[in-house]
C-alpha cells in the first residue's frame, strides 16, 4: 500500500510540472538557438592566463561496483577541478573510491547524493582555500525508478572558484525513446527548481553551467540493424539528424544557447555487460547517445571556454552504459591579476 501511495503521488507531481511546461511553451515566443556543436581544439590555442582546467565525467554504473573502472575513468589527463556525475551508483562508497584514485593530488570540494544520483568536485590540493561558495541541490521527477532505489532526477553542485561561479547539474532523466515529451518536461522541472528556494538576490549569478548525466534521449526513425552497420563501419556521425536531444533542441524546447562537443564516439548504450557488443537481448535495442555532457557561458560571464576532449570510454566494460569525458578549458576575459582571481 506505502508503495503504491507513492507511484500515485509522483504520478500528480509529474501531472502538475508537465501542465505548468506546457503553459510556459504556449507563452514563449523568444527565439531560440538551440545547441551549437563544436569541436575540439588544443588547449595552448588560448594565449592568455588565467585559464582553468575543468575535467567532467557522466557514467551511467548499472549498479555495479569496480574499483579499477573508477581509476580508468580519471585517467592521466591534467586537470584544476575534476566534476563526477554518477548515474545507478551501487550501494558502495564511490566518493571513497574516487578519493582513493585522486589521494596525491585533489581533495573532495563539494558532493550532492540523492540515493544512486551522485555528484561530485574534486579539486587540486589546497584549492579549497579558493572557495568562495558552495552550494548544492536536488530534484527528484518521481517515477517507479525511485521505488526500487534508481532514482531518476538531479543533483547540482554551484561553486564559485577561481573567479568564476559555475553550476554543475547531473540527471537522470526517464527512459525509452517514446518518452521524449517527459525528458522536456523533466528538464524543465529541474531547471526552474534548482536552487530556486531560499535564493541570495546578492549572490554572484552563474557564469557558466554545465548538464551531465544520462539524459536517456535516443536515436529515432531508423531500425536498429541500419544503425549498427552505420556504427560498425565507422559512419556513426550520419546518425545525429536521428538524435532526439539535437532534434528536440532545434525545436526549441530543451538546452537554448548551449554547446556540445561533436559526437564523434560510438554511442553510449546499451551494451551487453562485459563487452564491448550492442544489446543481443531480445529487445535488440536501438544504439544511442544516452550520455552527454553540455555547457553554456553566461553573456555576463566575462570568460570563454573552449572544449579540449569530448570522448567515450569504450576500455570500461562493468556497465550497458560507457562513460562520457569532457575537458573545458577556461579563460576570464577581464584583466585581472593572477592574485586577485584567487581571492
Amino acid at each position: 500500500m506505502e508503495n503504491f501511495t507513492t507511484l500515485l503521488c509522483c504520478k500528480r507531481k509529474n501531472s502538475k510540472l508537465k501542465q505548468k511546461w506546457l503553459e510556459e511553451m504556449n507563452m514563449n515566443n523568444t527565439s531560440h538557438e538551440g545547441i551549437k556543436t563544436i569541436g575540439v581544439r588544443n588547449s595552448g590555442e588560448f594565449s592568455t592566463i588565467p585559464v582553468l582546467r575543468v575535467c567532467v565525467v557522466t557514467w551511467n554504473m548499472n549498479g555495479k561496483e569496480s574499483s579499477q573502472d573508477i581509476e580508468e575513468l580519471l585517467g592521466d589527463q591534467e586537470f584544476d577541478l575534476l566534476v563526477v556525475g554518477l548515474q545507478e551508483v551501487p550501494r558502495c562508497n564511490v566518493a571513497q573510491l574516487l578519493q582513493q584514485a585522486l589521494v596525491e593530488t585533489h581533495s573532495l570540494l563539494g558532493e550532492s547524493i540523492m540515493q544512486s544520483l551522485q555528484l561530485f568536485v574534486f579539486g587540486l590540493k589546497n584549492y579549497e582555500l579558493f572557495i568562495k561558495d558552495i552550494q548544492v541541490d536536488n530534484y527528484s521527477v518521481g517515477g517507479f525508478g525511485g521505488l526500487i532505489g534508481r532514482k531518476k532526477g538531479a543533483v547540482a553542485i554551484s561553486i564559485s572558484f577561481k573567479g568564476i561561479r559555475m553550476d554543475f547539474i547531473s540527471c537522470h532523466l526517464s527512459a525509452h525513446a517514446r518518452n521524449v515529451e517527459e525528458r522536456n518536461c523533466e528538464l524543465w522541472g529541474i531547471s526552474h527548481s534548482l536552487f530556486s528556494k531560499n535564493q541570495n538576490p546578492y549572490s554572484k549569478p552563474s557564469q557558466i553551467t554545465v548538464w551531465l548525466g544520462d539524459l536517456n534521449y535516443r536515436i529515432e526513425g531508423i531500425d536498429t540493424l541500419p544503425v549498427r552497420n552505420l556504427i560498425q563501419n565507422n559512419l556513426h556521425r550520419l546518425l545525429t539528424s536521428k538524435d532526439q536531444l539535437l532534434q528536440e533542441a532545434e525545436r526549441g524546447q530543451i538546452f537554448n544557447g548551449y554547446h556540445e562537443g561533436t559526437l564523434a564516439f560510438k554511442p553510449t548504450y546499451k551494451y551487453d555487460v562485459g563487452s564491448n557488443n550492442y544489446d543481443t537481448s531480445h529487445k535488440v535495442r536501438v544504439p544511442s547517445w544516452t550520455d552527454r555532457i553540455l555547457f553554456k557561458i553566461e553573456k555576463h560571464g566575462d570568460i570563454d571556454a573552449m572544449l579540449h576532449s569530448y570522448e567515450s570510454l569504450d576500455c570500461i566494460e562493468s556497465s550497458d552504459h560507457k562513460p562520457v569525458k569532457a575537458l573545458l578549458c577556461l579563460k576570464i576575459n577581464k584583466e585581472e591579476s593572477p592574485s586577485s582571481v584567487l581571492k
